[in-house]
């Protein structure tokens, strides 16, 4: 069994920086791959990053990659989601979820999910 929470949600400029943290209570963290979703009302959850437990490999949506950094600390069980070059269209709530070992594509392949937090990115 794993907790999962969330934090670093807020409201952004344009061109904006946050950075997500995704700690994880349980055991054995390390056997992990751990992703962020986004999803806005109306539209299905989709996968952003994820970073595998099983060989270190990190896989980015195309609309993120060379803006969004995800980055694991297994010493505080925490995973982190660095945004850059925030765009409006960012505008989601992102969560954090789990599956043992390997990264998956889709949302229903993960065992685990966190509550969200809420990205607004707006002038």
């Amino acid at each position: 069994q794993l907790d999962l929470v969330e934090s670093g949600g807020a409201l952004v400029q344009p061109g904006g920086s946050l950075r997500l943290a995704c700690v994880v209570s349980g055991r054995f963290f390390d056997d992990y791959s751990i992703a962020w979703f986004r999803q806005v009302p109306g539209k299905e959850r989709e996968k952003v990053s994820c970073i595998s437990a099983s060989d270190g490999s990190i896989e980015y949506a195309e609309f993120v990659k060379g803006r969004f950094t995800i980055s694991r600390d297994n010493a505080k069980n925490t995973v982190y989601l660095q945004m850059i070059s925030l765009k409006p269209e960012d505008t989601a709530d992102y969560y954090c979820a789990a599956v043992a070992i390997t990264c998956r594509e889709r949302a229903y392949q993960y065992d685990w999910w966190g509550q969200g937090t809420q990205v607004t990115v707006s002038s």
